[in-house]
């Protein structure tokens, strides 16, 4: 306290209280707080730091990338599975009929010793070969984020799902006809008898898990192996297009760079001291 200023003296440092009137009038302003931290809270509108942009990432990408790949897998499973649509309707117009005999107990083979079932089951195998080197050609230009272990999963899951699918396909095509004809048909007229399967089938796990067998795996042999070949001939370590080197120059990085010749002297420059 001073004649001058009956208020007692306040710290001029401290910034909880208001600055006073000095002696002539004036206010004098308190100092300012000392500056904060910045905090990683970011403003409305404004685009995220880098400190809060990798923790967004962190807790929110992390948890989605199970389920974005469990998604990938069900969908192009599922997408694998509806192509066998068409490979059993190929299969049927490819795979010739069986010439049967109708008598008294039903239906007959025409020949002893038919070749159309042998036929049948050879189309199917060459067809689910080919088949499943185009599925692991397909997932490997089109699924390249998932190159790998998940890449070969689809393609193993997606024909084994497809062969079961073409196989019904293929062997409905004119089954309607043959039963009917088969309960209506006098004894002794010959029809034929849809393409069918003697070297493959389904069976039932515990009633419920349905378990292919015989060429019907042979679709997802001919995926697996093709995909791995193409995981063994990448030229990448992580399977996936890396981008190449911007400048690329041949000459080594040990080699010195030549050095620039002299330029002559300018006419009329001074000519340097000699010996």
């Amino acid at each position: 306290m001073s004649p001058d200023n009956p208020e007692p003296e306040r710290p001029v440092d401290d910034p909880d209280r208001a600055a006073s009137p000095d002696a002539s009038g004036s206010t004098t302003p308190a100092t300012p707080p000392a500056a904060q931290p910045p905090a990683y809270d970011d403003p409305p509108g404004a685009a995220p730091s880098t400190a809060s942009r990798s923790w967004f990432q962190l807790t929110s990408d992390e948890p989605r990338r199970p389920l974005r790949t469990a998604a990938t897998v069900l969908g192009a499973v599922l997408a694998l599975a509806a192509l066998g649509v068409p490979f059993g309707l190929l299969w049927a117009v490819l795979a010739p009929a069986t010439p049967v005999l109708k008598t008294a107990e039903g239906a007959i083979y025409a020949d002893p010793q038919p070749e159309q079932p042998i036929a049948a089951d050879g189309w199917f195998s060459l067809l689910g070969l080919g088949f499943g080197l185009l599925v692991a050609l397909a997932l490997w230009f089109v699924l390249r984020r998932r190159r790998g272990p998940v890449g070969l999963l689809v393609a193993v899951l997606g024909a084994l799902a497809a062969a079961p699918v073409a196989w019904q396909v293929g062997r409905r095509v004119g089954l309607a006809t043959f039963d009917r004809l088969l309960d209506t048909a006098p004894a002794g007229q010959s029809f034929t008898k849809p393409a069918d399967l003697r070297a493959g089938g389904v069976d039932w796990l515990l009633g419920v898990l349905p378990v292919p067998h015989g060429n019907l795996l042979l679709p997802a042999f001919g995926a697996a192996i093709t995909y791995t070949l193409l995981a063994g001939w990448s030229r990448w370590p992580g399977l996936r297009p890396e981008p190449e080197p911007a400048d690329l120059s041949w000459v080594s990085a040990g080699t010195p760079a030549p050095t620039a010749a002299p330029e002559p002297p300018a006419p009329g420059a001074a000519e340097p001291p000699r010996g």
